[in-house]
């Protein structure tokens, strides 16, 4: 009897200790719902719905029945799948080299692959027509010397071409790390047994880091189906996302086939990352023990060192193109029909920070805010799953993470659809005109990336650490603020880069949601310049600033992640 007289208090308190952690979930779903769910929701209600309300698949079959869409849908899907293989000729070949052989130069080679990702792909599409385009660089040495030319860069076969090169670094990046995580022991149990060279490979290893790699051609197919900038700046329009844009910005935002054309698209990228789930469900990929010796590096032979790094630099050459292009084009006085640019100049680049310095303080602007909503959402999330015993609290992780198979455009007709008429409180100033649209369209797009990062994080911060600290007096406030924080800054620095670089990248939420110049970031001024031959060389000068504010931010992140990892691991070697 005395027991229930005594159980009411301690689940009392354990209820009121709820509140707080009960609070900040309802935050964080306020926040999914009003930015994420709601406009989404909208966009896939209104294709399927008359002008009356009632429902329909009218819509779909109107679609259906013109030629133009059917052709743009399968060549999107054409193109998608395509990039994917053509980025895993890339990646698969690089990863392997890198982490199986030991050479000199690996991890340089490893931080170049990467850099495709910090140029937007339509800047990237400019600089490779230059390069590879029908009165390219590389055509004119060919015409020249041997008669014939390549035409990369016509087309859906161009669009192709410039996907895979800007891509393929997500499935080079999960590679690598699949493959640095295999068992030693399985490869020596594979060489015991005969297996050696492609064998050994294609049985073993590959399949091993399967993970890995379909993570990263999950994500390939959806960047690349979604994809807005490329094909509008190589004047390709018989695709998805171009005719979603076109059909929006022409007929206007009543016209059901745009949204028509954005649920496919959701419900393309969303079948693509639940088709890699899928492939992995009841399969085991571990290794028998953690911890234990990784891959062994093979020491390459004379003719072996001459093809890998034959191959390595190829690669390399090719995928650094857009960066040497779009440099020499912020520096070209006149470059046409001729190899390299006939005469330099820096005019370029005074006409950039004369005319669009508001863009570059926009685009900090719009990324730091969406960054830091973003690492504030992500630890809150990170907290919420792993330190709280609220129930359905692992809906919090699924719903952020849907933004990944998002479109930036869809979600701008979701935000034009739902604020359209609604002004900012107390004024007469439409909601659809103002950044705010803008920098909250970043921060949902790029929540998924910091939301990882954070719960990596948290994953690594022992909860004794929390229980030694709550002993000592410390409140929940105090413990999170002293404690939590200060060992997950890593992580969370780590999550806000990769927000603020991929969202100063973003155009396809952008093109539709800048309302006027005085609010337009960096990406969208890139896009206009290239719109025209004459402002492209104030384009590729702006492109140029782009890519070294994001290279920046990720070296300086790269160098306090890594002095924060010494600092934690420095006590635990004593």
């Amino acid at each position: 009897m005395s027991v229930a007289t005594t159980a009411p208090l301690p689940q009392r308190l354990r209820d009121w200790s709820q509140l707080g952690p009960m609070a900040l979930a309802l935050l964080v779903l306020a926040f999914l719902c009003v930015f994420l769910l709601v406009p989404v929701g909208l966009v896939v209600y209104t294709a399927f719905v008359t002008d009356t309300g009632a429902l329909t698949l009218g819509h779909f079959g109107n679609f259906l029945a013109q030629d133009l869409f059917r052709e743009a849908f399968f060549n999107s899907l054409w193109v998608a799948l395509a990039s994917v293989v053509f980025a895993s000729l890339i990646a698969v070949p690089l990863a392997y080299l890198t982490v199986r052989f030991e050479f000199r130069g690996a991890l340089i080679i490893q931080t170049l692959g990467v850099l495709p990702l910090i140029m937007p792909p339509f800047v990237g599409a400019v600089a490779l027509q230059l390069i590879f385009g029908r009165s390219g660089s590389l055509n004119l040495l060919l015409n020249e010397y041997f008669g014939f030319t390549i035409p990369i860069m016509e087309g859906l076969t161009g669009v192709v071409f410039v996907e895979s090169i800007h891509y393929f670094p997500f499935i080079l990046l999960n590679l690598v790390a699949a493959m640095r995580n295999i068992d030693g022991a399985m490869e020596e149990s594979a060489l015991n047994l005969g297996a050696k060279g492609w064998r050994l490979f294609w049985r073993v290893i590959f399949p091993l880091s399967l993970p890995g790699f379909l993570a990263g051609a999950a994500l390939v197919f959806v960047k690349v189906f979604d994809d807005l900038g490329t094909p509008l700046v190589m004047g390709v329009t018989n695709m998805l996302a171009p005719q979603a844009y076109l059909r929006i910005t022409s007929v206007g935002l009543d016209d059901p086939l745009g949204y028509v054309i954005s649920v496919i698209m959701i419900a393309f990228s969303i079948l693509a990352l639940w088709m890699a789930a899928r492939v992995m469900k009841g399969k085991d990929y571990s290794t028998l023990q953690k911890g234990g010796a990784a891959l062994q590096r093979r020491t390459l032979t004379g003719w072996e060192s001459v093809l890998a790094y034959g191959w390595i630099g190829l690669v390399l050459l090719i995928t650094l193109a857009p960066h040497l292009g779009i440099l020499l084009m912020s520096f070209a006085k006149v470059w046409s029909f001729s190899v390299l640019p006939d005469a330099y100049t820096l005019d370029h680049y005074a006409t950039v920070f004369g005319d669009s310095s508001q863009m570059i303080a926009n685009t900090l602007k719009y990324c730091l805010m969406a960054a830091g909503l973003d690492v504030f959402l992500g630890v809150s999330i990170a907290y919420l799953i792993h330190r709280t015993t609220l129930p359905a609290r692992q809906w919090l992780d699924y719903l952020a993470s849907i933004a990944l198979a998002i479109p930036g455009l869809v979600l701008a007709i979701g935000y034009l659809r739902m604020f359209k008429g609604v002004n900012l409180p107390g004024t007469d100033t439409p909601v659809v005109t103002t950044w705010v649209l803008i920098m909250l369209a970043y921060a949902v797009r790029r929540l998924p990336y910091a939301l990882r990062s954070c719960m990596a994080a948290l994953q690594q911060v022992h909860l004794s650490l929390e229980e030694a600290a709550n002993s000592l007096g410390a409140g929940k406030v105090s413990t999170i603020k002293r404690v939590m924080v200060p060992l997950m800054a890593g992580g969370i620095l780590a999550g806000f880069v990769t927000s603020f670089i991929t969202a100063a990248v973003e155009l396809s939420a952008t093109i539709l949601l800048t309302s006027a110049e005085s609010q337009a970031p960096m990406s969208y001024g890139i896009y206009l310049y290239m719109q025209s031959i004459a402002g492209r060389g104030p384009g590729a000068a702006l492109s140029v600033l782009a890519v070294l504010v994001v290279a920046v931010g990720t070296y300086l992140s790269h160098r306090v992640v890594e002095k924060s990892r010494g600092l934690s691991s420095a006590p635990a070697s004593h």
